[in-house]
């Protein structure tokens, strides 16, 4: 009986898994979207909005949101952007919560328990950082923050979602095996663009260049790292629409244009290596799929540029930069642990 249970254990749990990683995807979208329309700040207070469980509509309840708020003004479209956002995070917490729970109650049959629960304490500081961005009021530490602990998420629930998993390589292929640190390297390389992805972001420079490939004429002269990169911002009352100065913000997306010059460099570099000196299917198909998902990333990049950062372009490349990662993930999990 118990060697009945332990399979239709783990096939649940991973199914779990499978619909968290669809709802992780939700949420760092949402978040995007929340971040890209200015409804950061759509809700002045945590976690509910204007000190209710959902967006105040009737009169009533907006003249109670004005008596508690009386500095900032209801904005509907904008709470509600917002309050969407942390109904799906909520949802999203409450599901990892029970797949820790269940890892914990089979233990013994071989489910996973570590990763379970670091991730558990990843969503619990998550949405300490949701908190913070507004009542530290878009500080752009914290909102970076607050999107990479999002992607964090979903990379370990995706990692997770490996772990329980039963497929292997029918086969040996130690020709590519010794490019995992490369792959590594490379998880490495594109988690640091994705965090200059989210500074530019967070500190509204992402249309500070508007020309390509790097910048307009002159750009060289506008570069200055004197607090382009400070973690701790001059106070103020808000950060909303940003507080760096213009050659601040073209700093910022310079860096971020040649971090992904570099970052697409390497990841085609290994991509080309894996496929042409592996054996197997497997790792040609992975490669193939790394090279597709870096294409459509950068067009949406360059697009973001040429159509004057469009809210549909801006919040594909938010996806479409988690799932570049989810594939590299793949791909590294696949040489170190599958081989």
């Amino acid at each position: 009986m118990h060697n009945q249970q332990s399979p239709r254990t783990l096939i649940n749990i991973r199914r779990l898994v499978f619909i968290s990683i669809i709802l992780a995807l939700v949420v760092v979208s949402l978040g995007a979207y929340t971040r890209l329309t200015h409804a950061g700040l759509g809700c002045p207070d945590w976690p509910g909005c204007y000190g209710q469980l959902k967006v105040p509509e009737t009169s009533q309840q907006l003249a109670q949101a004005q008596q508690a708020f009386p500095e900032q003004k209801v904005v509907a479209h904008k709470a509600w952007n917002e309050m969407i956002h942390r109904y799906f995070a909520g949802s999203l917490g409450l599901l990892i919560l029970a797949i820790a729970l269940l890892s914990f109650k089979n233990r013994k049959l071989g489910t996973p328990l570590f990763l379970p629960l670091f991730i558990l304490l990843i969503v619990c500081f998550q949405a300490a950082l949701g908190m913070w961005t507004v009542t530290m009021k878009l500080m752009p530490i914290v909102v970076m923050g607050h999107l990479l602990g999002g992607f964090t998420t979903l990379c370990l629930l995706f990692l997770l979602y490996l772990r329980l998993s039963s497929f292997r390589l029918s086969s040996s292929d130690f020709a590519v095996k010794k490019y995992t640190k490369f792959a590594l390297l490379g998880v490495v390389i594109l988690a640091g663009q994705i965090s200059l992805g989210g500074w530019t972001s967070s500190n509204y420079a992402a249309l500070s260049c508007v020309e390509l490939p790097i910048c307009q004429a002159g750009w060289q002269q506008e570069l200055t790292f004197i607090g382009s990169f400070d973690p701790i911002p001059p106070a103020k009352d808000s950060y909303e629409f940003g507080h760096l100065s213009y050659n601040q913000r073209v700093t910022v997306h310079v860096v971020h244009r040649f971090g992904a010059i570099v970052t697409a460099l390497y990841l085609a570099w290994l991509a080309l290596m894996i496929f042409t000196k592996s054996q197997t299917q497997f790792f040609k198909k992975s490669a193939l799929l790394v090279v597709t998902v870096l294409a459509v990333q950068l067009s949406l990049g360059i697009s973001n540029i040429w159509f004057s950062l469009p809210l549909t372009v801006a919040v594909s490349h938010n996806i479409v930069a988690a799932l570049l990662m989810l594939t590299l993930i793949r791909l590294t999990y696949s040489l170190k642990r599958k081989i």
